[in-house]
């Protein structure tokens, strides 16, 4: 039982975070995401 659980818990979470980012996508966030993360990069090297 102990093997199953150790293959079982990674692969159930991976699957929900795969699902996650899916919806994400299909929702249309993707390039709100992407505006945010340019802005903080940029902040961080001191550009905006």
């Amino acid at each position: 039982m102990r093997g199953r659980s150790r293959f079982f818990l990674p692969a159930g979470i991976f699957l929900i975070g795969v699902i996650s980012a899916a919806a994400g996508v299909w929702r249309g966030e993707l390039s709100d995401i992407m505006q945010k993360a340019v802005v903080v990069c940029l902040e961080c090297i001191g550009i905006g």
